[in-house]
């Protein structure tokens, strides 16, 4: 449910708020839901030595951070005051991936594939921003895998797409490196901005904002009876 208007003064431009923090995403991901994915490690490979694995027990090596944000769906909602807990994503780089690197190559980009097959990419330089968590804990409760169990990333300042749920594979890649998004061309921006309403590309902004919004609330329906379909089956 939508709020009203009022409060979107304080929101980023097209944004509006709504009450619940629904499991969303692209339709054909709505009956990839599991209850348990099980053991999780996180896969290293890319522009570095030799690939490698980091269990999720190696992430108490680094220190542990809570962070409040508000998450923005590049389809105009967003929901507001989330508490968040898990790791600084620059604090794993340092701990774990940068001593890794093959320094023959410079790294540009970041690749997280997940559990259910989603891939998102971000730009290095905007990951290694303090305010992006490697999360486990949602609202001070362990991560359910309707938003994203065991690990997920949290990049406030990008839109949902950019905040991959159940990510099991990280890839670092050079500039040079090509990307087949699992959107639609002109869905997939190289950067997803918030501030600058990267929602797509070709298409200027206030006309994505137009197409999105009707779909809002038939995703929610469509994602919340694949939960049920697959709560049944397991």
């Amino acid at each position: 449910m939508m709020k009203s208007d009022q409060a979107e003064h304080t929101l980023p431009i097209g944004q509006r708020e709504i009450d619940e923090f629904p499991r969303f995403g692209l339709s054909q991901y709505a009956n990839r839901y599991r209850e348990n994915f099980g053991t999780v490690q996180l896969d290293i490979s890319g522009e570095v030595k030799q690939p490698f694995e980091i269990k999720i027990d190696d992430l108490k090596k680094i220190t542990r951070t809570n962070m409040t944000s508000d998450f923005h769906c590049v389809t105009t909602w967003t929901k507001c005051g989330l508490h968040w807990g898990g790791y600084r994503f620059v604090d794993f780089y340092e701990e774990f991936i940068k001593p890794q690197l093959d320094f023959n190559h410079s790294v540009h980009w970041v690749v997280f594939k997940s559990l259910d097959g989603y891939r998102a990419r971000m730009l290095l330089s905007d990951i290694l921003d303090s305010n992006i968590l490697i999360a486990d804990e949602l609202n001070g409760e362990p991560l359910c895998s309707k938003h994203g169990a065991p690990l997920r990333l949290v990049a406030p300042a990008h839109y949902g797409y950019k905040n991959p749920k159940h990510i099991n594979a990280i890839e670092l890649h050079t500039k040079d490196y090509k990307f087949k998004a699992p959107l639609l061309t002109f869905m997939e921006h190289p950067r997803g901005r918030v501030e600058y309403e990267e929602r797509g590309l070709f298409f200027p902004a206030w006309f994505l904002r137009m197409i999105y919004r009707p779909l809002i609330q038939p995703t929610i329906k469509k994602f919340k009876m694949g939960m049920l379909v697959n709560e049944k089956t397991e």
